[in-house]
């Protein structure tokens, strides 16, 4: 049998994926009334089951009318978001290195031209250098905020 964490995880995915919105909108207190449990326990499921690296971005509103938001992101071209975030771009991008990245964006159709010459116009050298003495570990994780935005389900209109 499956613990509380699992059970709530499965309810959450097949919410997921019975949306064609790439998306689904939520209160952690009717979720916690569902399934007899705190609210820090949906909070456990939703910050460790529910990870960019696994391809999802969770957004939430704390309070009154408060809400939280699961967003599906799309795979990628190869199929593995986690590969890409991990392996392709890693804690730290050199120059050129985000430069094929961003090249094989377009080339794929994932990214217009005018779209990445406005990414690679901020991931130079003397622009990131300016402002941190680690400009390949900023560039890094500027680029996946990049890849986890145009990975966004509920933002592709293609689904």
């Amino acid at each position: 049998m499956a613990n509380l964490a699992d059970k709530i995880e499965c309810y959450l995915k097949d919410m997921l994926g019975q949306t064609a919105e790439g998306f689904v909108v939520l209160q952690r207190g009717t979720l916690a009334h569902i399934f007899s449990c705190a609210p820090s326990q949906i909070n456990y499921v939703l910050t460790t089951r529910f990870t960019v690296d696994r391809g999802y971005l969770v957004e939430s509103r704390r309070g009154g009318g408060g809400y939280v938001r699961i967003v599906r992101l799309s795979l990628d071209m190869e199929g593995n978001f986690r590969h890409i975030m991990s392996e392709l771009v890693g804690d730290a991008l050199e120059p050129e290195r985000c430069r094929q990245i961003i090249a094989r964006l377009e080339d794929e159709d994932v990214l217009s031209k005018r779209e990445c010459t406005l990414i690679g116009s901020v991931m130079t050298e003397s622009t990131l250098a300016a402002f941190t003495a680690q400009p390949h570990r900023l560039r890094a994780a500027l680029l996946k905020e990049v890849l986890t935005a145009v990975c966004r389900d509920d933002l592709n209109p293609e689904g």
